[in-house]
């Protein structure tokens, strides 16, 4: 019996049997097998295979375990991508074949309590205990074959010293963000993907005095901010039965409930917007949360669309937005991969219509909101140091 007619066979075993796949019984199951007919060599090599198979995130293992990795992505079986600070570059990883990476995102999905099969071919769920959201299509919705996304969910544990050390921030920018923390003006972190809005948000709740109580709220555990009284809730996605979910709206309801000073939303995507918005309205000033928008123009236009989910129409959602939220902060990423905060924008209303008034921006300047915030701030009685 060869090395892979043996992998076949222990597959078949721990696939009867059931239950967790440690490495343990990987080990057991193909001591098992083997049965003494087969060489040491051989079996050494299967328990190779099917450990990096059926254990861990399989040979993927070793780029999540880098610390520099956010993303990890498989389109074919000998195409495995990896960004680490750097944008995307193809890895020499590969796998056997198409149904090796399927295997590999069914067995995640089931460590995770989601199904993944032809009647559920995608699912976008958390795996437990790693940090890592896992994002998978099957085939034939994924028409070349298995599409595997992993990205790596890393604490944000910055303060804004540090990502000014780092060149996120600029002088300037360092002084903008800590005088509308201290002046406890609303503020959304506008950007892309990977773009710096978690680090960004986690390092302004880091700057919140220390006797303020703050409630995030999450979908994925992300904020890590330094701060000694900070509540976190997060999310929950349905079990494999479909049951057990907790949304993000019915935890920004429970978060008012916990007497915040601050309430923070790590990321606005639903109808979340509409309860957050009136919780601002209803006292809870220095509220914050993150939204994806490519520029901080786009904000207002982007939250009509996410309210519209919760039933809220356009012109309610301006006046509600233009009540609660003062700020806008722009963060990108940039060429060889580095996020910095582009632009500072306050919202503002004229003729019945929202927009972003630019206050700052990376290397343009002062803008004609300056004078806005400038207002807001000193209703607040604070001095800007600028």
């Amino acid at each position: 019996m060869s090395a892979p007619n043996l992998v076949d066979r222990v597959r078949e075993r721990l696939v009867g049997a059931g239950g967790e796949i440690s490495p343990a019984v990987v080990a057991a199951a193909v001591r098992a097998e083997a049965g003494g007919v087969v060489s040491d060599r051989d079996v050494l090599a299967a328990l190779r295979v099917l450990q990096q198979e059926l254990t861990g995130a399989g040979p993927l293992e070793p780029l999540l375990r880098d610390e520099r990795t956010t993303d990890v992505l498989v389109t074919a079986p000998d195409a495995v991508w990896v960004d680490q600070g750097h944008g995307l570059v193809r890895t020499g990883l590969t796998f056997p074949d198409e149904a090796a990476v399927r295997r590999l995102a069914q067995r995640l999905a089931l460590s995770a309590g989601r199904r993944l099969d032809d009647a559920s071919p995608y699912v976008d769920a958390r795996l437990p205990g790693s940090g890592v959201r896992l994002h998978a299509v099957l085939a034939p919705i994924a028409a070349d074959g298995t599409c595997l996304s992993l990205r790596t969910l890393r604490p944000a544990a910055h303060d804004l010293v540090a990502l000014h050390r780092l060149g996120m921030i600029d002088d300037v920018g360092l002084q903008l963000l800590e005088t509308i923390v201290d002046g406890r003006l609303a503020f959304l972190v506008a950007g892309g993907t990977s773009s710096g809005k978690t680090t960004l948000l986690s390092a302004l709740v880091g700057r919140v005095p220390h006797h303020e109580r703050v409630v995030c709220v999450e979908d994925a555990e992300e904020l890590r901010p330094s701060h000694p009284h900070v509540v976190r809730l997060v999310a929950r996605p349905p079990n494999i039965e479909g049951a057990g979910e907790v949304v993000l709206r019915d935890l920004v309801r429970q978060a008012l409930r916990m007497r915040p000073d601050r309430l923070v939303v790590g990321e606005v995507r639903g109808a979340e917007v509409c309860d957050l918005l009136a919780a601002l309205n209803t006292g809870h000033e220095g509220g914050a949360g993150t939204v994806h928008a490519n520029s901080a123009r786009e904000v207002p236009a982007r939250l009509e669309a996410l309210a519209a989910l919760g039933g809220m129409s356009p012109t309610t959602l301006r006046s509600q937005l233009a009540a609660a939220v003062q700020v806008v902060l722009h963060v990108v990423r940039a060429e060889r991969g580095i996020r910095r905060l582009h632009g500072v924008a306050v919202l503002d209303r004229w003729n019945g219509e929202l927009g972003a008034v630019p206050v700052w921006e990376f290397g343009g300047g002062w803008g004609v909101g300056r004078t806005r915030l400038d207002g807001l701030l000193r209703e607040r009685g604070v001095t800007p140091s600028w």
